[in-house]
This record gives C-alpha cells, sequence and structure tokens, in this order.
C-alpha cells in the first residue's frame, strides 16, 4: 500500500500465517485507567512494543494533522496506508487486522463478517457470512448487497482512480465488468452473489490463497447505493464504525464524532473513546511538527516520522526521547525507473540510474541510518517473508555510487554524453524533496539531467504519477515512491508495484510498467503453490525486478514517531508501521 508514501498500504513480517499465536504484554508505562504519563514513566520505543498508557477512559478531543491531503477519504478509493489506518474509525470491511502491537498485529481476524473466509476445496469461491443488526449511522440495516455493491463500484477507474486492483484481476469475468456507474444492465458482476442478505460469495477465475487480505481492503466496507455519490461520496461517507462525520471542508478539515448508533460487538478492533476526532490537513510540515511537541495536536497523520529540525530536537532531549518511537516501519522508500519514457525504455540506460545514484545522500534525505533507515538493494524488506539478501548495483558496498559502471551503462545504451529526463516527487513532503535534489546532483555527475517535478500527495497517483498517460507525455523517466505490503508476505509487497496486470489508467501503481513474463509467470506459479516453496517465489521476482532496474530501492524505512503524553492505548500497528488510530484515547478533556 501506499505510504506517504500508494500508499496502501505495506508491514515488516514476523509470521507467516493468517493464525499467529496471541501477542502478550500490553501494558507500559502509565497510569493503568486514567491517562497520559510523564516522561519519566515511558520510555524510548516502548511503543513498538507494548501499549503505552493503557486506558478505558472516554472524553475530550484529539486533533490529527497532516502536511499534504488524503488521496480520498472514501473507504474505497484510497491506498495511502495512514487513510486506511484511520478510516478503520468510521468503515469496517469484511475482515481486519487485529489490533495489537508485535506480530500479533498481523493476524487477520473477523469485521463485518462473522469469520475469516471459507474456501471451497477447488479454491475459486470465497464466502463470507455477516455479522446481523449491524447499521449505518442513520440506523439503516447493513446487508450483504452493500457490501457486492461497495466492491464493485471500485472497477470504475474514471469515478474512484485510488485504491488497489484486486478485485478486477480476480474476480471472475471483472476484467470486462465496467462498474455500477456505466453498467448499462444495471445487473452487478455476477461473479459476486450474495444468496442472502448476510451472506456475500466471490468467485476467482483461478485460486488466490491470500484472498483474506484481498477483503481487508477497506474497500470491502459496505457502501449503501442510494447514498453514493461517486467523487464527492468522501464528502459523506455512511459510517459503520465508532465515529461518523460530522463535517468535512475538503482538503481543510475533517470532523468525526461519536457514531449513535455504533455498537462495539460490531468491531471488536477499534474503540469509541474520545467525544471527537479533527484532523487538519494541508499544514506545514515544520509546523506541524511544532505543534505535534507543544500538544497542540496529538498524531502526525501520516505515520513517516518528524523532520529534521524536530528529530534533532527530540534525539537531543531524554523527554522528548522517552515519549518517541523509531521503529523499523515496515515500508520501502524507492525510486520507479519508468520502461516505457525513452530513453529509460532501454535496460542499459535503467543500468546507468542504478550505478550512478548516491544511496548515502538518499539515506540522509530520509533521515539517515538512526532515524530514517538503512540503505536498501531489494524490494523486499529484511525478515519480510520471502526476502533474500543481494545487491546487484552495489547499493551497500559502493553507496557513493560505482561512476564507471554508470558511464559504462551510458555507452552501452547509446547516451554516452548522458541523457535528460523528468523526475516526479511530491512537493508537500520534505524528504522527497530533498530525495529529488539529492538523485538530480548524483546523476548530474554521468551527464543525467533530472527536470524535477513536483505535484500535491493527494493528486499524485490519481493525476499525475500515477496515470501512464500523463508520465509518458511529461518524459517522466524517474517517480519517487514508497511502499508498505499490502500484507505481511512477498505477494503483499510486490504484486500491486510489479505485476504486470496490475496496470491500469490512473491510480496506477506499477508507473514502471514492468510487464515482465517471467515475473507475471511466478505470480501465477505462486497461486497454486504454498509453504516454503511459495516464499521462495517472492525472492525470484524481487531478484528479477532488479535484473530489470525497475526500481531503484533508498531505504528501508524506519520513522521516529512522537507520541504525545496526551494520547492513551498508543503503540505501533505492524501492518502500518504507525500508531494504530484506531484505538486511541485521550486525557485531554477539552
Amino acid at each position: 500500500m501506499k505510504r506517504p508514501a500508494k500508499f496502501g498500504l505495506a508491514a515488516v513480517a514476523a509470521a507467516a500465517a493468517l493464525t499467529i499465536a496471541a501477542c502478550g504484554g500490553s501494558s507500559g508505562g502509565g497510569t493503568g485507567s486514567g491517562g497520559g504519563g510523564s516522561s519519566s514513566s515511558v520510555s524510548f520505543n516502548e511503543g513498538v512494543t507494548k501499549v503505552v498508557n493503557p486506558s478505558t477512559a472516554t472524553g475530550g478531543t484529539i486533533t490529527f494533522a497532516d502536511s499534504s491531503t488524503p488521496d480520498s477519504f472514501d473507504p474505497g478509493n484510497t491506498y495511502y496506508a495512514w487513510v486506511l489506518n484511520f478510516n478503520r474509525l468510521y468503515a469496517t470491511p469484511l475482515v481486519m487486522f487485529k489490533s495489537c502491537p508485535g506480530a500479533c498485529g498481523d493476524q487477520i481476524v473477523p469485521g463485518l463478517a462473522t469469520g475469516l473466509g471459507q474456501v471451497s476445496d477447488n479454491g475459486l469461491t470465497w464466502t463470507y457470512h455477516l455479522k446481523q443488526g449491524v447499521t449505518y449511522q442513520d440506523g439503516t440495516p447493513v446487508t450483504s448487497q452493500d457490501v457486492k455493491y461497495a466492491v464493485e463500484r471500485t472497477f470504475d477507474r474514471s469515478v474512484l482512480a485510488n485504491g488497489p486492483s484486486y478485485y478486477p484481476v480476480l474476480l471472475k469475468g471483472g476484467s470486462k465488468y465496467p462498474g455500477p456507474y456505466k453498467d448499462k444492465s444495471k445487473a452487478g458482476l455476477s461473479s459476486i452473489s450474495t444468496p442472502d442478505k448476510y451472506t456475500i460469495q466471490f468467485h476467482l477465475a483461478t485460486p488466490y490463497p491470500d484472498f483474506n487480505y484481498v477483503v481487508a481492503f477497506s474497500n470491502s466496507a459496505p457502501v449503501p447505493q442510494a447514498k453514493d455519490t461517486g467523487t464527492n461520496y468522501q464528502l459523506h461517507v455512511q459510517s459503520t464504525g465508532p465515529y461518523m462525520f460530522q463535517s468535512y471542508q475538503l482538503n481543510k478539515q475533517l470532523t468525526l464524532v461519536k457514531n449513535p448508533k455504533y455498537k462495539a460487538s460490531w468491531d471488536t478492533q477499534a474503540k469509541q473513546l474520545a467525544n471527537k476526532i479533527v484532523i487538519d490537513l494541508n499544514v506545514n510540515a515544520n509546523d506541524l511538527d511544532n505543534r505535534l511537541l507543544a500538544g497542540d495536536i496529538q498524531v502526525d497523520a501520516a505515520g513517516t516520522g518528524v523532520q529534521a529540525a524536530a528529530r534533532a530536537k527530540i534525539l537531543s532531549s531524554s523527554s522528548l526521547k522517552n515519549s518517541s518511537d523509531n521503529p523499523l516501519a515496515g515500508f520501502l522508500w524507492f525510486i520507479y525507473i519508468s520502461s516505457k519514457v525513452a530513453p529509460l525504455n532501454n535496460l542499459n540506460c535503467r543500468e546507468a540510474v542504478e550505478y550512478a545514484a548516491n544511496k548515502t545522500e538518499l539515506q540522509t534525505a530520509y533521515g539517515g541510518p538512526v532515524a530514517g533507515g538503512q540503505i536498501a538493494s531489494t524490494m523486499l524488506i529484511p525478515d519480510q517473508i520471502g526476502y533474500k539478501k543481494f545487491d546487484l548495483f552495489e547499493a551497500t558496498t559502493k553507496p557513493s555510487g560505482d561512476l564507471a559502471k554508470a558511464k559504462a551503462a551510458l555507452q552501452a545504451c547509446g547516451k554516452p554524453s548522458g541523457f535528460t529526463t523528468g523526475m516526479a516527487y511530491r512537493s508537500d513532503r520534505p524528504k522527497e524533496v530533498q530525495a529529488a535534489q539529492a538523485l538530480q546532483s548524483a546523476l548530474g555527475r554521468v551527464g543525467i539531467k533530472l527536470q524535477l517535478h513536483g505535484y500535491p500527495s493527494g493528486s499524485y497517483y490519481s493525476d499525475f504519477a500515477g496515470v501512464p498517460k500523463y508520465v509518458h507525455s511529461h518524459d517522466l523517466g524517474l517517480d519517487i515512491g514508497g511502499w508498505a505490503a499490502d500484507w505481511p508476505n512477498g505477494n503483499g509487497m510486490l504484486d500491486e508495484l510489479v505485476n504486470g496486470n496490475t496496470i491500469v489508467a490512473a491510480g496506477n501503481t506499477n508507473i514502471s510498467e514492468l510487464n515482465d513474463p517471467v515475473i507475471n509467470n511466478l505470480f501465477t506459479q505462486s497461486n497454486t503453490a504454498s509453504g516454503s516453496a511459495r516464499d521462495a517465489i517472492w525472492g525470484k521476482v524481487d531478484m528479477q525486478v532488479m535484473k530489470d532496474a525497475a526500481i531503484l530501492p533508498e531505504v528501508y524505512a524506519k520513522s521516529l514517531l512522537y507520541r504525545s503524553p496526551d494520547l492513551t492505548n498508543v503503540y505501533v500497528q505492524p501492518q502500518w508501521g504507525m500508531y494504530n488510530y484506531a484505538v486511541l484515547g485521550t486525557t485531554s478533556k477539552s
């Protein structure tokens, strides 16, 4: 998944199966049932493995802020990890990740459904039964038809440009279905059936063992067709979660209040503690950090860590450091290298970029080795299921770059003096601005001239880097990205980035437009493989992607997160690599 970095939303995995032993230790330093402890009662990184300030106390307001805007608050039109984390406050998918720190949080548990999917013997039909009695905020009952419609509406990329593209690929006949907005027959997609009001079945074209993970995305949260207004649905999402929309000034501020119809039994992975939740948007990143440390806001919504000035301040202060966490964030910062934009459609030209990049400077842009993360040489993250260590382009052995090999590659691709190409990045993310400038300087050493193009995060994938036609017409040969695994194995990390069948007209996450038959065949093999044989496939995919020089890995990310003393129930959820927004409370009663 996209990190602010589509995004999806994806996490460093500690286990391979859907069922993982329940985690222990949930108590951290704090007051137990009261609230925010002081810096002396908590310690650095405590929120990585424990719940800090556990509490059932209610009341108060939690204020989030984001330096940009969401791709959409519509649960069916988002792929940013922080939005997928945040929208669990008002949207309930069929299944979801368990709310708990550590490896425990990699488990999939029931959400709107009574249990995980029941798969047929041939692996082609997945059946889910809905909990009865669940309603929207206005008391209207939720039915299986609402879930069917919610999934179907995501097929129309001209209306809902963002979000994962698994359903059109996996469901029988899905590639030909236009979505309900253009379906003149109004019959819907036949490969999603609803035998009764509380049963939904998905009929796949081929077996897909990870399908439970697919329906864990928020685009399986029900949508009442009568209330759907397409792209404007994000202004008045109908809630099935603990909170509902009170007001939303588009791209300025969203205010959530308690959903009076909500019952805790509907979703045991979320809490209804604070009276109100406010999120301010388009806040300057450094101002956001200052407000966070001053206590004016409680959460940096993007969840990718504070900027350079705040990092220095936190790490030099024992009290501030004790109220912070520096987790392995479970995602990769990287750069897409286009296989369609000339001259990068030549493998040797792509290899020149790989060799010429100064990985140390890129690491510095994201915060350095302590707060930013480790220099990356692969797409898969160490300890992720399927990871295999290798370094084809000397990222770790010659981190400042190998200019001799870069020049040789340029000679081989017929551009001995270099070439000019564009580079897209998110202009409202200071770390990406610095990374783009660092790469521009590094590539310039061998004559590769980068023309930098900054775009807003909220529309980066829907209108710019995620639109192949735009990428081609604007010669965006390089495009910054960030990714966290959609689920904790190599398939969840790699599929949407490099599988040829995921390329779409808008909201595209295979921005390199890699359509390598070797890679595509490995994904096909994975659908019938199991155990260690299946795990090994992901390392092979990773290796082939790097042989294709389609991705320039930058950093296996770490994030320095500030843990506000006003918050209760604070811990890093491994799937998101950030605090779990669905369970927070506050000691502040303002």
